[in-house]
């Protein structure tokens, strides 16, 4: 029989059990019940009515004597009526007492008392007519004779009658009690009897479910304590037991291959944490680490002394990480320890990625810090991994390859630009620099003056290494040139520094040097590129020697005019050497334009140059591209619109960009105008009005007004760019122009006086001696005094 059988048997036995003392007990109830209501509407009620009677009687009696003694009619009259309810009342009594006779002795004696309660009412009846016809005597013996002596008969009667009532009603209550007495024991026995089966068959059942159980219990027991999964419960049964025995030894075998399984795998973990060449550990409640760790780690850290320590103690200390972030990573560490993972996702950015650290020992190392949550299954955060790598070497390598990197790009820059260009572009930057240093060594606490100068300077070298595309090198000089742009302010936020300052020009000049170096060293690019300088060898085209010399040799010697024509000829051939023409010798200038026409979100604009048949003289080549940098960078960036503008103004998307040369009347005139929007009077009034330069209510001409934008620091850009903003450009050129004994002016090209835009042009004279006009040159198209393109 199954386990199941049996607990079934056992609760079917006990409901029987149940249902039949139940039964028994609403039986023996039921009983009782109609007992005890034989008691109390019976004999009780019967016994206490018997005492009613009893005080009727007396009523009675009263009433009686009260007619006896009546002195007059009305008391009579009362007696009388008082009687008559007594005597009711009595034969109510009797009546009651008949019908609750319960055997004949009872309803025997109600008869004796109704027989005899005639004749007593008979008695008085007649006591009373002879007192009330006033025969006094014959009613008091009348009472004596007859009243009195049926009452005494009357009384003994009702005496009996109680006396039998309380018997009976004694003899009820005692059958009563005995029978609860026997129901009582019944039941007990019973109960008893049911519960010491119950107890039998529930021991039985708990014999054999316990035990095994409980045998099963300890082996479990056993088996936990000594870790030997090998162990197996006897199976001695085929119920649920057994059966659960059964499956407690397939479960005991899945958990003996579990843990092989799992002892394979710490082992891996173990061999991997003993050999993994990264230091990883785990961090617990507090921020401690966990004693299980990498072999590596210790390695990394150069010590032992890691188990139980606090991260912040181990990792932390002896780096370059200030206050503010170490409490930051403390806060972070300890709000995820412990804390939902979503913790971990909110402070990861305050964990640090990447320190730098000093070891005991003196040696310092760069740590890679990779960090990870390890959550339980109500993703709570148990525990934090930390994988730290020594990338001190890697950090060095990708030093290393970022300064190949920036030579490679430094040597690619270089490379773009000609040698002859290259070579007058150093030469020129370094003597600027050279000048600068002058400046600052002549002028130890400085002035507005020399500021501008310095500030020119730099600015002008960023310009032309920005227009040769040396990308490095302009940044540097950016920096230095920052500097100046503080210092120029009206209430500067820096002081005169000029140990700082030689400092900083020291390191445009190493900047300028190390160019040079890789263009000498690394390329093999030594000088121009030419044999000499210019000074001492000219250059000239081979073809026009050629021509010039087969001319020569077809002369006519005879002919005068023939020998006056071939020394013109050789007249100009070597009025040529050392010349160039004007769009050659601003080469690198004009290759710069498209890029920097991109940067302001511009067209690439179109150049139109107009030379009249004019070569520039090499010793002209260095101020011209220092001049035209700042002017036709000034065209792009203020002159012409940006695309969508000039669309709308009915213009062509590309703006065009015009230079003219002109030479007579000992001048040389080079002319430069573009289709743009023209001179921003307006702006340059408002401007010149912030800086305290001229008057709100003065009044200028436009010429006037043009001429603020050669004061030093003067721009009309919103904002300060690397291409303009900063107010230097006209100043530097202006600057340029007078050292060679030239001027600059702009002149207008309208009548729009007082407007706040003017299209006007830009003219620069310089001496004749920088130009060269050629045999077969074009006539030019204007005289000299009134050049204009638009």
């Amino acid at each position: 029989m199954t386990i199941r059988s049996r607990i079934a048997l056992l609760v079917l036995a006990s409901f029987l059990a149940i249902l039949t003392i139940g039964g028994y007990a609403i039986w023996q109830a039921d009983a009782n019940a109609r007992a005890v209501r034989s008691v109390t509407e019976g004999a009780v009620p019967s016994a206490l009515a018997s005492s009613d009677l009893v005080s009727t009687l007396k009523d009675v009696q009263l009433a009686t004597m009260n007619i006896l003694q009546a002195s007059d009619e009305r008391l009579l009259a009362q007696a009388h009526e008082q009687l008559g309810a007594s005597e009711q009342a009595l034969k109510a009594q009797l009546a009651l007492q008949a019908s609750l006779a319960a055997n004949d002795v009872q309803r025997g004696l109600v008869v004796q008392a109704q027989d005899v309660l005639d004749n007593y009412f008979d008695a008085i009846g007649a006591t009373a007519h002879f007192k009330q016809v006033g025969q006094n005597d014959m009613a008091a013996a009348t009472f004596a004779a007859g009243v009195q002596q049926y009452q005494d008969n009357l009384q003994q009667i009702v005496a009996t009658l109680r006396v039998e009532k309380t018997r009976s009603k004694d003899d009820a209550i005692q059958a009563l009690q005995r029978s609860l007495a026997r129901t009582l024991t019944t039941l007990s026995l019973v109960t008893v009897a049911t519960l010491l089966l119950l107890v039998a068959l529930g021991w039985l059942l708990y014999r054999q479910i316990v035990r095994p159980i409980s045998r099963m219990q300890q082996t479990m027991s056993e088996i936990a304590d000594n870790q030997d999964f090998s162990r197996r419960v006897a199976v001695e049964r085929e119920d649920e037991i057994g059966k659960s025995v059964m499956a407690f030894n397939s479960m005991v075998a899945r958990i003996e291959e579990r843990t092989a399984l799992l002892r394979q795998k710490t082992s891996d973990i173990q061999s991997m944490l003993q050999n993994i060449p990264q230091g990883i550990l785990t961090l617990v409640e507090g921020g401690t680490i966990h004693p299980e760790y990498s072999a590596h780690l210790e390695s990394i850290l150069e010590t032992r002394d890691i188990a139980g320590r606090h991260i912040m103690a181990l990792l932390f200390a002896d780096t370059g990480l200030g206050a503010d972030a170490l409490s930051q990573v403390e806060a972070a560490i300890a709000s995820c320890l412990g804390e939902d993972s979503m913790n971990f996702d909110f402070n990861r950015h305050l964990l640090v990625g990447e320190l730098t650290k000093q070891l005991p020992g003196g040696r310092i190392k760069t740590l890679d810090l990779s960090w990870s949550a390890i959550a339980g299954d109500d993703g709570t955060v148990a525990r934090l991994m930390l994988c730290v790598r020594d990338v001190t070497e890697l950090r060095a390598l990708a030093a290393e390859a970022n300064e190949q990197k920036r030579e490679l790009a430094i040597i690619g820059e270089i490379l773009a630009v000609a040698q002859e260009k290259f070579h007058d572009f150093i030469v020129g930057a370094l003597k600027f620099i050279a000048d600068s240093e002058q400046l600052l060594r002549d002028h130890p606490n400085g002035n507005g003056e020399v500021i501008a100068q310095l500030f020119r300077n730099l600015h002008t070298i960023k310009g032309n290494a920005r227009t040769y595309g040396l990308g490095h090198l302009t940044d540097t000089v950016h920096q230095a040139e920052q500097t100046y742009e503080y210092l120029r302010r009206p209430q500067p936020a820096i002081a005169w520094d000029q140990s700082q300052l030689l400092l900083e020009l020291e390191s445009v000049r190493g900047a300028v040097e190390h160019y040079a170096r890789i263009n000498e060293v690394s390329l093999g690019r030594k000088g121009p590129g030419r044999p000499g300088g210019a000074d001492r060898y000219l250059l000239v085209d081979r073809q026009q020697i050629r021509d010039t010399l087969a001319r020569l040799e077809k002369v006519n010697t005879g002919n005068l005019h023939e020998l006056i024509a071939a020394h013109q000829a050789m007249c100009a051939l070597f009025n040529r050497i050392g010349t160039e023409p004007l769009r050659e010798m601003l080469a690198g200038v004009l290759d710069s334009l498209p890029s920097l026409a991109r940067e302001l979100g511009k067209a690439v604009p179109n150049v139109v140059l107009q030379d009249n048949g004019i070569v520039i003289r090499s010793q002209a080549s260095g101020i011209l591209k220092n001049v035209f940098m700042h002017l036709l960078r000034n065209a792009i960036d203020h002159g012409l619109e940006a695309e969508d503008e000039r669309v709308a103004l009915g213009k062509p998307v590309a703006g065009t960009l015009r230079l003219g040369l002109q030479l007579a009347d000992g001048k040389l005139t080079l002319v430069l105008g573009d289709d743009g929007r023209g001179l921003a009077l307006g702006r340059i009034r408002e401007r010149a009005q912030a800086q305290g330069l001229i008057a709100a209510d003065a009044v200028l001409s436009d010429e006037a007004v043009a001429q603020l934008i050669f004061r030093p620091g003067f721009s009309t850009a919103a904002r300060v760019s690397e291409v303009s903003g900063r107010g230097v450009g006209m100043d530097a050129v202006q600057s340029f122009v007078k050292r060679e004994n030239g001027q600059i002016v702009l002149r207008f090209l309208d009548n729009e006086a007082g407007a706040d835009f003017r299209r006007f042009e830009t003219v620069l004279t310089l001496p004749d001696s920088y130009a060269v006009r050629i045999e077969d040159a074009a006539p030019a198209r204007k005289a000299v005094g009134e050049p204009e393109f638009f």
